[in-house]
């Protein structure tokens, strides 16, 4: 047995560490740091915790993460189905990568976003991250494979080391829906068809109102250029910019000027700009800029923004689109259109507090990405679009619990029931029949269950018919089908059973 007096001093040290914890924790100390210094206090309990009957074990999901129920999942299951289905629609092929991928396959492709991947610990040789979106993993895929060509959706979990906000759909751990065309096409023909994808979406999802806002990374830097940014402050001052839709002019102005060293003079010019939205008209309005006119960059987006309308037009969308020049889009792989869908703030009867999501999807085009994998340095042209799934279902999710709407959470199409005692055999034989005909069927796991448990367990579940089984069915060679909803039955031979429960749930 181990000495008291040391096991003392390693409790001392524990509750030392758990002390400067604390203080880091009131002091709003940097995230990175408090959780560098969590680890190590984790450590010393481990180490220390040997008696188990002292150890207080917390069941929780990790911070940023959540569970999902068979309600959370039948929604999402929804969302789902209308997502893949739109992008099967307009033709596109499946794939998958692994969640994590090489470091530096990741490296230098997010901005400041960077410090958000989740690096893990070295697993004999090889520098690990957890992916941070389904872009970069993909245009790895394409450079690898040779791939010059292809229209694809991805869907799967992406990590990011972020502050949390999980009750507007924010979370560490979370889905993300791309549909992404690959391939040397026509201008703006498949960025026009992501931005319908993105319509189609969100319009039969029914979130509401919504806005598609549209910029071009050519503009913007073009802009910049006239504004008199440096060249090596272009994607820090993009950054910026990103954040018009959560935070006020002045205080993107002061940050460009007091944090980033930009001259007040040009982020006064930024500012007359930013502030700009419209359609088409705005787009002939900045073709006529005297500055943005002389500007090469700056024409060539502004060209393809006004062929991108007209394309938008003919989808029959413009109505639901806005070319805004303060979109940025701070990831720094686009090179061209850049697109965010924006729910517009909903106020719901339900809800006390409006239900606010902000950004439900986004994407872009990006040329050079590929190219950056490809060991000759050979693009890829790409645009894509990414549904932001998480947002959209925490909206559903909180519609639903408002509503009295009844989840189900299986497809079970019908119960087979007994309504007397030693019936087991049959009901075995039944249900094996109806399972071997493609049919969705439960039964109760009792010898002899009351009928009237059986029948209640549908009422509850939404199970909508009842196959029931007795002795004098047996005899006359048919079960007796109830209809859950209107509690009418009726008789129907043994081999007309399949076909009649497809008739009967079809119309459900």
């Amino acid at each position: 047995m181990r000495g008291r007096g040391p096991a003392m001093a390693e409790e001392a040290a524990v509750r030392a560490q758990a002390d400067a914890v604390r203080r880091l924790k009131q002091d709003k100390a940097d995230p990175d740091e408090i959780a560098k210094e969590v680890a190590k206090l984790l450590e010393m309990k481990a180490q220390l915790g040997e008696d188990e009957g002292k150890h207080k074990f917390v069941l929780k999901t990790p911070k940023g993460t959540r569970d999902y129920g068979p309600k959370q999942m039948a929604i999402r299951e929804r969302a789902f189905n209308a997502i893949i289905s739109c992008f099967k629609r307009h033709g596109a092929e499946v794939i998958d990568t692994p969640v994590f991928e090489l470091k530096e396959t990741l490296t230098g492709k997010y901005g400041e976003d960077s410090k958000l991947i989740y690096d893990l610990k070295d697993q004999g040789g090889e520098l690990l991250s957890l992916r941070y979106d389904l872009t970069v993993p993909f245009a790895r895929y394409l450079a690898m494979n040779k791939i010059t060509n292809i229209k694809r959706y991805h869907i799967a979990k992406v990590y990011r080391r972020d502050n949390p906000a999980m009750t507007r759909g924010r979370y560490r751990e979370f889905y993300q829906c791309d549909f992404d065309i690959a391939g040397q096409f026509d201008p703006m023909i498949p960025d026009a068809e992501c931005l319908k994808i993105v319509h189609e979406i969100l319009s039969d999802l029914q979130l509401g109102d919504f806005i598609i806002k549209v910029n071009d990374r050519r503009i913007l830097d073009g802009m910049f250029a006239v504004c008199g940014v440096p060249d090596s402050k272009f994607r820090t001052i993009c950054s910026s910019v990103d954040k018009l839709d959560k935070v006020p002019w002045e205080e993107v102005r002061s940050e460009m000027v007091g944090e980033k060293g930009l001259s007040p003079e040009a982020a006064d010019r930024i500012g007359e700009y930013v502030q700009l939205h419209g359609g088409l008209d705005l787009i002939e309005r900045l073709l006529q800029d005297p500055k943005l006119s002389q500007n090469k960059l700056a024409k060539e987006g502004l060209g393809d923004m006004k062929l991108l309308f007209e394309y938008l037009t003919l989808f029959g969308i413009t109505e639901k689109i806005s070319f805004d020049l303060s979109l940025a889009r701070g990831l720094d792989y686009y090179t061209g259109v850049i697109f965010e869908a924006v729910l517009l703030h909903q106020e719901n009867e339900h809800v006390e507090e409006a239900v606010s999501v902000g950004s439900v999807a986004g994407g872009g085009r990006y040329d050079g990405l590929v190219g950056m994998f490809d060991p000759k340095g050979r693009k890829v042209p790409c645009v894509g679009v990414s549904i932001g799934i998480e947002r959209i279902f925490s909206i559903l999710e909180q519609r639903l619990e408002a509503s009295e709407e009844k989840i189900r959470t299986t497809e079970t199409q019908v119960l087979v029931a007994s309504a007397q005692k030693k019936l087991l055999e049959e009901r075995l034989k039944l249900i094996s029949e109806l399972w071997d005909g493609g049919i969705k069927a439960e039964m109760l796991y009792k010898k002899n269950p009351k009928l009237l448990n059986q029948l209640q367990y549908c009422e509850d579940t939404g199970i909508p018919l009842v196959a029931i089984v007795g002795e004098q069915e047996l005899k006359d060679g048919v079960v007796k089908l109830r209809i859950v909803a209107t509690r009418e039955e009726i008789n129907v031979r043994r081999e007309s059973l399949v076909e009649e429960i497809r008739i009967r749930t079809s119309q459900c």
